[in-house]
């Protein structure tokens, strides 16, 4: 399986036991979604290596304990402990009309409220307390507001998304 054909669904934070149990952050807003999972990826070596699930159980909200077909120690825990974990593309759950995934939306045309075109889009960085848009705005790299707040619609057939741009910021990138 390629990277590019799956999404991250979260990192293995620590392990839970002697007998080769782990506990794996959900990044997720909806992680009642994966709670029922058969098997995963682990990236390990730059490499999306399969693992097989024996044993699920619900910590809390956002924290699933594992145990793997084949980790049958503390030891063999550790290895993956820090590990980002991730899932095929097919088994992200369908989204409303309105509603996106980031990357849904790399190389959409991003326009500003007269709906002149801005760029294209490269990245969604979504840092929690501030999240960015990294568009390509003449030939230069641009890193804009992406929140509630500063996006106006999103057109999903004509692959656009139209922004409240805060006045000034486009000229810093000139």
């Amino acid at each position: 399986m390629k990277k590019e054909e799956c999404f991250e669904l979260g990192i293995i934070t620590k392990i839970h036991s002697f007998k080769g149990e782990v506990i794996l952050f959900l990044d997720t807003d909806v992680p009642q979604n994966y709670y029922k999972l058969e098997s995963l990826f682990i990236e390990i070596n730059k490499q999306l290596i399969p693992f097989f699930i024996d044993q699920l159980k619900v910590q809390k909200v956002n924290n699933l304990r594992l145990k793997f077909d084949g980790v049958n120690s503390e030891e063999a825990a550790l290895l993956i402990t820090g590990k980002n974990v991730f899932l095929p593309l097919t088994q992200l759950p369908e989204l409303k009309d309105d509603q996106f995934y980031y990357h849904e939306i790399v190389d959409y045309l991003i326009t500003n409220d007269q709906n002149e075109e801005v760029g294209k889009v490269i990245e969604v960085i979504d840092d929690s307390s501030n999240r960015l848009i990294n568009v390509l705005v003449n030939n230069k790299e641009a890193l804009l507001p992406f929140n509630n707040n500063h996006i106006l619609k999103v057109d999903k057939p004509n692959k656009t998304i139209q922004l409240s741009i805060p006045e000034g910021l486009l000229e810093l990138y000139n």
